[in-house]
């Protein structure tokens, strides 16, 4: 089931997309449930799912603008080279494949856009760099969760584009905030899919103007997502809709030391098969 928050017609709603339409929620759940945080703090997925049971779609998606999946939520977590192979990186500082803990920093909702809204590259700088990743959608409040029973944590999962401007990632010694929390410089989208089996490998493929930049599976990450949510919620809190983004692959076609960067125009795409696709255009701000 593939949750969606959008505007349609001049109003703000969210529903479930079914095939090429979205059967609207708003009016069917309301006024307990107002949105799609309220279903994840209602626990109310199997009401959904029987609302929408055999119901026609009420307009096509192509009318609709995506917003941000789940708006509202309290926090957005990342987790730093989780990948194997992007451990070279950090050879330098000692590497990463056999760190103890996941390396970890926060985003703001506004550091992200929604599938087809465009990616805004600032004028401070030529470094936006693109990062996809598997973002974790958290459903129940949890505290120190057993890794075995993790997944009883998980909502659904959707996908973004954790942007970076990365000559500002060590304008501080001992932070990344600087190069990560800039306004509209990532994406996430374009929906939350439920029933995801988080036990197999997902694949993930970035494209940048049709090319793969990016193609690797979930095998690959270093802390997997049970270690994530059992580490993470050892010292806070997670709450429903929280957001964990949980890494992002190597990048295919780049010579040691050597970046290619986002410029206005560029297409990024970002394609887990089990979810569907986030596609954002760059534009320079103005």
């Amino acid at each position: 089931m593939n949750l969606a928050t959008y505007n349609i017609r001049g109003r703000s709603s969210f529903g479930v997309v079914v095939g090429d339409g979205i059967v609207d929620l708003k009016p069917r759940l309301a006024p307990r449930i107002q949105s799609v945080l309220d279903i994840l703090r209602l626990d109310a997925l199997d009401q959904v799912k029987s609302v929408v049971a055999g119901v026609r779609p009420d307009f096509p998606l192509s009318e609709v603008e995506l917003l941000a999946p789940v708006p509202g939520g309290e926090k957005i977590l990342c987790i730093g080279v989780n990948y194997a192979r992007r451990d070279t990186e950090l050879e330098a500082a000692g590497g990463n494949t056999d760190a103890k803990y996941p390396s970890m920093f926060f985003k703001p909702p506004n550091s992200f856009v929604a599938h087809n809204q465009p990616i805004l590259r600032p004028p401070e700088s030529e470094q936006l760099e693109y990062e996809g990743e598997i973002c974790l959608v958290i459903g129940r409040t949890g505290r120190r969760i057993p890794k075995d029973r993790a997944f009883e944590w998980v909502a659904g999962v959707t996908m973004c584009n954790e942007g970076t401007i990365r000559d500002w990632i060590r304008h501080g010694r001992f932070n990344v905030t600087q190069g990560k929390a800039w306004d509209a410089t990532g994406s996430m989208g374009p929906w939350i899919t439920t029933g995801v089996d988080l036990g197999k490998p997902l694949h993930i493929t970035c494209k940048i103007n049709g090319e793969v930049t990016q193609d690797d599976t979930t095998d690959s990450m270093i802390f997997k997502f049970a270690d994530i949510l059992s580490y993470v919620s050892t010292f806070m809190t997670l709450k429903p809709g929280d957001i964990i983004c949980t890494g992002t692959p190597i990048k295919l076609n780049q010579k040691d030391g050597e970046r290619t960067w986002l410029k206005a125009g560029d297409v990024f795409e970002m394609t887990v098969p089990e979810i569907g696709t986030l596609k954002n255009v760059v534009q320079d701000e103005k």
